[in-house]
């Protein structure tokens, strides 16, 4: 077998999710890895439960068909709408020794230790939020949190137009994180749950409250992977370690590249994948 013959796949609806493998790799270098962008079909953010479930399922298939005995879905939307149902109806049969992982229970089995006050508040794409995704697993591992939704539409948008960091972002990032704190002025914890917000870092921090502490996922789901390899040694045993990289596209290579500079913080080359 070749040294990248059964990488980790990482998916995602488009670009947010190498926010997540970056951090996975920071954590986890030895392995490879191979990441997944369905950019020909993006957002997935505005599209029905089916529809995210059908492109989702796709993209697993051809991740475990190309060797990947773990997949990650950096996908919050594709983690509210997809993963149960994968994991219950497709993989038993699909690839009944391959695991499929999101990033939504990681951090709500994690986010009630950052909040002293029990309101917690969730920033994320209008289908995330539409799931009701976070609220349901928070209060499996923390019935005592209150947890408030704010859907941000814009957010995406000014990200993947390179206005994320510009004066016009201002509004939109003030409007909702003042909408979501009209919910409730005791909101201690932010969680940005969506894989493109942590770009937006800096004008969130600006806008909110001195004292909120502001969560993204890449390093709670990297910690949560380390420790389920451990915890899983004939998975983390079928996985390859030759510290190798590979970037798939549904779209244009040359504008996966280009758009990924901006959430990798470095040149990458991708290849298309015909699905």
């Amino acid at each position: 077998m070749s040294a990248f013959s059964r990488p980790i796949g990482v998916f995602d609806s488009g670009y947010g999710g190498l926010t997540v493998l970056k951090a996975i790799i920071r954590k986890l270098p030895q392995y490879d890895y191979m990441y997944l962008g369905d950019n020909a079909r993006t957002p997935y953010g505005t599209r029905s439960f089916e529809t995210v479930y059908q492109y989702t399922l796709e993209c697993v298939r051809h991740l475990f068909a190309m060797g990947c005995p773990l997949v990650i879905l950096a996908c919050n939307t594709a983690s509210a709408k997809a993963l149960r149902n994968i994991q219950q109806l497709d993989l038993p049969t699909l690839a009944p020794h391959n695991r499929l992982l999101g990033v939504i229970r990681p951090t709500t089995e994690v986010i009630g230790r950052y909040s002293r006050t029990g309101h917690v508040g969730i920033l994320a794409t209008r289908g995330t939020v539409t799931s009701e995704s976070y609220p349901v697993e928070i209060e499996k591992f923390f019935p005592e949190l209150q947890v408030f939704q704010e859907a941000c539409p814009m957010w995406v948008p000014l990200v993947e137009n390179g206005e994320h960091l510009s004066p016009g972002a201002d509004y939109f990032v003030r409007k909702h994180i003042d909408q979501l704190l009209r919910q409730s002025p005791h909101i201690d914890t932010l969680l940005l749950a969506c894989t493109h917000y942590p770009l937006l870092l800096p004008k969130i921090q600006q806008f909110s409250p001195e004292g909120v502490t502001i969560l993204s996922q890449g390093d709670i789901v990297a910690d949560s992977l380390d420790d389920y390899l451990r915890r899983h040694p004939e998975i983390r045993n079928r996985c390859s370690q030759a510290g190798g990289r590979r970037f798939l596209t549904t779209d244009s290579p040359e504008e996966f590249e280009r758009q990924a500079r901006r959430f990798w913080g470095e040149d990458i080359r991708a290849e298309r994948l015909n699905l």
